[in-house]
């Protein structure tokens, strides 16, 4: 599959951006690190720039690399509406070549999880390690794959409803087929309204804790700090995130 197959869920970014922009949780944690670095943080898969432009606006340098257009070409026009100084650069994760080197990297909203093999993991990891400076950090977080996020019906379930800004009313159903064997999740997402009816696929890859661990390790990274949840609680069966502050071995 290539990664411009999986990209059905981003088609649209204004829909994204009202679905998504006004989750924060992770914005603390990023913050504590991009505050103590100097020169550009850099975030990998940035979509709208739900992030990056927040760093922005309290003056840290920032680049925003993604490889879906439509989303880059949202997160720019809203840093112009905002009269902010970004660089956006359209770029394949795995292909990095961005003429710099980084204290920070980072890359959240689950975007670990659109690596689907074990080479494209080895190939983003790659590259990250290619642009961190010496000990520089590399912090992410992907979904904790839990039993409850694997096992889901692969028959059409409820999600949840919101209203969009002209008043219509938006119930969302999704249906999911979890491949034990790839640990791929294929979810499909309905949108339906009174007036219409939406439906989007995407296929995302699941990593185990001491999986990733092993991996990080053999990519070149020491592991600092790894939590179940933007809180910084501990990992456990009751995780509902792996988030993971690598640094680079020297």
């Amino acid at each position: 599959m290539n990664v411009s197959d999986n990209f059905e869920e981003y088609d649209d970014p204004e829909l994204y951006d009202f679905e998504n922009d006004t989750f924060l949780l992770d914005l603390p944690l990023i913050r504590e690190f991009a505050k103590q670095v100097e020169g550009p943080v850099v975030e990998l898969a940035c979509g709208t720039g739900r992030i990056a432009i927040r760093l922005a606006e309290e003056g840290i340098e920032t680049v925003g690399v993604d490889f879906h257009e439509k989303m880059l070409t949202k997160a720019i026009e809203k840093a112009k509406e905002r009269e902010l100084e970004l660089s956006w650069v359209l770029q394949d994760c795995t292909k990095l070549d961005l003429g710099l080197q980084s204290s920070f990297i980072f890359m959240v909203g689950n975007s670990f999880q659109h690596f689907l093999t074990n080479e494209a993991q080895d190939k983003l990891l790659d590259s990250v390690h290619q642009h961190l400076e010496g000990n520089g950090i590399f912090l992410f977080g992907t979904r904790f794959p839990s039993r409850e996020e694997l096992i889901q019906p692969e028959k059409e379930e409820y999600w949840r409803s919101y209203y969009m800004p002209s008043g219509e009313k938006v119930n969302v159903y999704t249906v999911s087929h979890y491949d034990d064997v790839k640990q791929i999740q294929t979810y499909k997402t309905i949108r339906r309204s009174a007036e219409k009816e939406g439906l989007t696929q995407i296929q995302l890859r699941y990593v185990f804790p001491q999986e990733m661990e092993r991996l990080l390790q053999h990519r070149g990274f020491t592991i600092v700090q790894h939590y179940g949840n933007w809180d910084k609680a501990p990992i456990s069966n009751n995780s509902s995130q792996l988030i993971y502050i690598c640094k680079k071995k020297s």
